[in-house]
């Protein structure tokens, strides 16, 4: 078997560093989940005084 010396991609070095997975896999959901919930506040109505 040859080995070949291509580059390897951004996607394939992602995905063999898990990581970065674990990372990925923290940030993404904790970052959707706050702009969600700065959007529920923003179209709360507000409270009459």
């Amino acid at each position: 078997m040859s080995e070949t010396n291509e580059p390897v991609s951004f996607m394939q070095r992602i995905l063999d560093n898990p990581f970065m997975l674990l990372f990925i896999g923290i940030i993404f959901p904790t970052l959707i989940y706050l702009v969600w919930g700065i959007m529920e506040i923003m179209a709360a109505p507000n409270a009459p005084l």
